[in-house]
């Protein structure tokens, strides 16, 4: 198994954060590639600014031999944002993930958590483009 190193981003991670939400892995694997609308500035600008809208983690993986996939990454990463959350004063962490995502939700449900939408009947709501203008009167 590989050695995992699970780290806040730095700066400088920028550009391969945007790689992976847009060029390959995440953006690809939740088949949203035409809808992501980020740059690397954007990235720098809203998530190391004086009140960042974002955190994010890293994860270094040395040496891999082979796809990181079935390293227990995912478990790692979000294990890191609880211990993150807690140190930050907070009592929850919330995680979306797509219905056809069987194995993320599986791996959530693993590791503790509670589906909302099967417990609570909570949905997710988005507003964006035209209707967001909409409602600001622009």
């Amino acid at each position: 198994m590989a050695s995992v190193l699970i780290r806040e981003a730095k700066e400088g991670d920028c550009g391969n954060i945007l790689r992976l939400i847009r060029l390959r892995e995440l953006a690809e694997y939740e088949k949203l590639s035409d809808q992501v609308k980020i740059s690397e500035e954007a990235l720098r600008a809203d998530g190391f600014g004086e009140n960042p809208f974002y955190h994010c983690l890293v994860a270094e993986i040395l040496p891999v031999p082979g796809e990181p996939q079935g390293q227990g990454i995912g478990s790692k990463i979000i294990k890191k944002v609880a211990e993150v959350a807690l140190d930050k004063g907070r009592s929850q962490f919330r995680l979306a993930v797509l219905d056809w995502n069987k194995g993320a939700m599986d791996l959530y449900k693993a590791l503790g958590a509670q589906d909302l939408t099967e417990a609570e009947g909570w949905h997710c709501f988005r507003f964006e483009g035209e209707a967001m203008r909409e409602l600001a009167g622009k």
